[in-house]
């Protein structure tokens, strides 16, 4: 793996593809363990968890399981508003169901509290989080994922569905901003 540059800014490899598919497979495992005789519904978190919902996804091909999709709203033009605005797409009725929100990263966590509020609403019988990154370091909301590909600093990072404004979101690596000499 080599470094990659993005707007003028370099990163240099950080997990490689190989390692977080490795790690995805036994996220899949306690998936199933945990899911044993229940149908959940995977809620992917677009656009960012693309990547790997769709990994984890079949990682869990032992169970009767259904996926849909989601966009929640919470940027203006290149800065996030702090706040989520809305949820996009979400149609099916969660009651009673078991619920795993897939998420690229969580890091300060006000996403994934808001989203869990709103999908609390609509009486599912679990809410579970996957995601791919965790910034623990980052929480300002007392969020604790169920099952966490890697915990990582909080540095920037793209590739495997995360961007820099857009770009680099099809990158199979994982990338993180290089220091400055």
């Amino acid at each position: 793996m080599k470094q990659v540059t993005y707007e003028g800014m370099t990163f240099e490899p950080y997990i490689t593809r190989e390692t977080i598919a490795a790690r995805i497979q036994e996220l899949g495992k306690d998936i199933m363990r945990d899911c044993e005789g229940k149908k959940p519904l995977f809620v992917c978190v677009l656009n960012g968890a693309f990547p790997f919902a769709s990994d984890l996804f079949r990682a869990c091909e032992g169970l009767d399981a259904e996926i849909t999709f989601i966009r929640l709203k919470s940027y203006e033009g290149t800065g996030s508003t702090g706040t989520v605005k809305e949820v996009l797409g979400l149609t099916e009725n969660l009651e009673g169901r078991t619920v795993i929100v897939c998420e690229d990263i969580v890091d300060t966590g006000n996403t994934i509290h808001r989203l869990i509020n709103e999908l609390k609403a609509k009486n599912p019988a679990e809410i579970k989080v996957a995601t791919l990154l965790f910034k623990p370091e980052a929480l300002v909301r007392p969020v604790k994922p169920d099952y966490v590909g890697f915990s990582i600093p909080t540095k920037f990072i793209i590739g495997f569905g995360l961007d820099l404004n857009g770009h680099a979101r099809n990158l199979n690596d994982i990338y993180i901003l290089k220091e400055e000499d």
